[in-house]
């Protein structure tokens, strides 16, 4: 069986405060985005094995999440047998683009069906956030506000039909933990109340937290979001804790700048 984890995007991003257990408190929209991984699954007669392709491909299982997903279930589910997983990785990794959280949960859903294991949506979920904070978003798999660590998680009915995204990723490899540890800055607004605004109105109101001190650190992310401002975006904004940037366009726009070729771009539809 073959299926194609998605990224997402973050649509602002509320630091609350520090949790008790080390982890933040949180407000986010979670946006599906069709730039897509591959994942396939077969039956295997020998021993359990996985292969990489694609973007940054490697064999270290051990630190691989889709392995981490297989094993979680296996725990539970004794009888799940061995299996051939092929990962194919087309989706930036360390971008703020939530791909190798799309990986693990994508797995989760992939061995639930394939194997029959009967696991509810609700129970998929926690085991999606035992593999990481963005993974339970991935199992419902639209638009979503996001609190808690980001697995407390409410539909919502924003529809970006009619835009189209233009990714840009230059390369830098932001490390989560680090940019929390160096979070400046934090905002007390309404993110539910904002999102619902007309999409004009984010530029102003619409914030990430982490964009003041990843800019500071980084001024070349923070070229990458005037830039994309200057091409005639209606909004722009780092995703995630980066280095992801991402602007959103009218449909009918022209898009035509070029980054450096070291750059990821990718022009998607919404």
């Amino acid at each position: 069986m073959l299926v194609f984890p998605n990224c997402k995007i973050n649509l602002g991003l509320h630091i609350l405060g520090k949790r008790d257990d080390g982890f933040h408190n949180l407000e986010t929209v979670f946006y599906p985005v069709p730039l897509k991984d591959a994942l396939e699954i077969q039956n295997t007669n020998s021993q359990f094995q996985i292969t990489n392709s694609g973007i940054e491909a490697t064999a270290n299982a051990e630190d691989n999440i889709c392995v981490k997903a297989y094993h979680l279930l296996k725990e539970n589910f004794p009888q799940l047998p061995a299996v051939k997983m092929h990962l194919h990785k087309a989706i930036p990794t360390g971008a703020g683009l939530g791909g190798g959280s799309a990986d693990g949960a994508f797995t989760l859903r992939l061995l639930n069906e394939k194997f029959q294991l009967q696991l509810s949506n609700d129970e998929l979920i926690k085991y999606a956030l035992e593999l990481g904070s963005d993974c339970p978003f991935f199992i419902i798999n639209k638009p979503c506000l996001a609190g808690s660590r980001g697995e407390i998680l409410e539909e919502i009915s924003l529809n970006l039909k009619g835009y189209k995204l233009f990714l840009v990723n230059p390369g830098i490899h932001i490390n989560t933990g680090h940019a929390f540890s160096q979070l400046k800055k934090f905002t007390s607004a309404s993110l539910k109340k904002i999102i619902n605004q007309p999409i004009e109105s984010w530029k102003n109101e619409l914030t990430n937290d982490f964009e003041v001190s990843v800019f500071e650190q980084y001024p070349e992310i923070a070229n990458i979001k005037a830039k994309l401002y200057e091409m005639g975006a209606v909004y722009a904004s780092m995703s995630g804790s980066g280095s992801s940037v991402y602007g959103l366009f009218k449909q009918a726009s022209s898009v035509n700048s070029e980054f450096p070729v070291n750059y990821f771009t990718a022009i998607l539809p919404l």
